[in-house]
């Protein structure tokens, strides 16, 4: 399967057919069966396998129920981000808590967290491994085993946009599945499957699909986006904002899930805000936030030394 001249895993990642990568279903039970174990054998054994036919080579799994030996460096380089992304931000926005079996089939009720326990949530998750595991694992907000966000949210299509901003502006691989762009729901994994209706586009979200786009390309050509690290600047019940600081430049970001009035200041960071890339404008070392709905705004930020010279 994965060891030989010719195996799948090698096969369709040779030049001829030229894929990308590997995604490994539920790769938390792969080479688990009963009392046999060869779960890290199997895992290994892919991951040296497209070593050796193509380096650069995706090698991500669905792990529903994290091991943080999985992300350990050997194994897979990342995997689906449910526990230390989809999770705390689901319970951080939902305003439908009770959605039955809209977690992989699994019916729970949400608990409601505030701004605080999401970051401690996230922070537990990705202080347990590596930062290039991290970076090469999904960040998801739905799945085709979950419902969907926008019924996560009830509709709420403010909510629902400052979720696609966190996601779109945090460390990892964005991964939108199709039709959230354009506001499909869903209460459950078959259900949110729905299909996209191309012949007649006048149910899609067209005015929530415009902001989508906007943040994927923000995403896709800002440095500090695609390689800053991370770094936590205000934290509150209701209001995040994140640096994500990289050589070439510094991002700051700004999400709330609800109508908020925030302040945040720059000056401790030595920062000024130097263009404004989504959202709320703002200058200087002050941005002041009275929102009336969840918000999201995006800026890049420069020393305030650098400023001044």
């Amino acid at each position: 399967m994965y060891a030989g001249k010719n195996s799948i895993v090698k096969k369709w990642l040779s030049p001829k057919f030229g894929m990308a990568g590997w995604r490994i279903d539920v790769g938390n039970m792969t080479g688990r069966l009963g009392a046999d174990d060869l779960h890290d054998e199997v895992m290994r054994g892919i991951r040296q396998a497209m070593d050796e036919v193509k380096p650069d080579a995706w090698l991500v799994a669905e792990n529903g129920d994290f091991v943080a030996s999985d992300l350990n460096g050997l194994g897979w380089h990342g995997a689906m981000n449910y526990q230390g992304f989809m999770r705390p931000v689901w319970n951080w926005v939902n305003k439908n808590s009770t959605i039955g079996g809209g977690f992989q089939g699994l019916p729970f009720t949400m608990p409601k967290i505030n701004g605080r326990q999401l970051v401690e949530s996230m922070s537990q998750f990705s202080a347990a491994i590596p930062w290039r595991s991290l970076v090469a694992s999904m960040v998801l907000l739905d799945s085709h085993d979950t419902a969907r966000m926008r019924t996560v949210v009830l509709g709420d299509k403010a909510i629902h946009l400052s979720a696609m901003a966190l996601m779109l502006s945090y460390p990892g691989v964005p991964s939108i599945f199709a039709g959230d762009e354009i506001g499909l729901e869903g209460a459950w994994g078959e259900d949110g499957r729905r299909t996209i209706n191309w012949e007649n586009r006048s149910a899609w979200d067209h005015e929530f699909l415009a902001q989508i786009k906007l943040l994927v390309e923000i995403r896709r050509h800002r440095d500090g986006l695609i390689h800053g690290g991370l770094r936590w600047l205000a934290v509150e019940d209701d209001y995040i904002a994140f640096l994500r600081e990289s050589k070439k430049e510094s991002i700051l970001v700004f999400i709330s899930r609800k109508q908020v009035k925030a302040t945040l200041d720059l000056k401790p960071y030595g920062y000024v805000i130097k263009q404004t890339l989504y959202g709320e404008s703002a200058q200087g070392s002050k941005i002041v936030i009275a929102s009336k709905a969840a918000t999201q705004a995006v800026w890049v930020v420069e020393s305030s030394q650098k400023r001044i010279g």
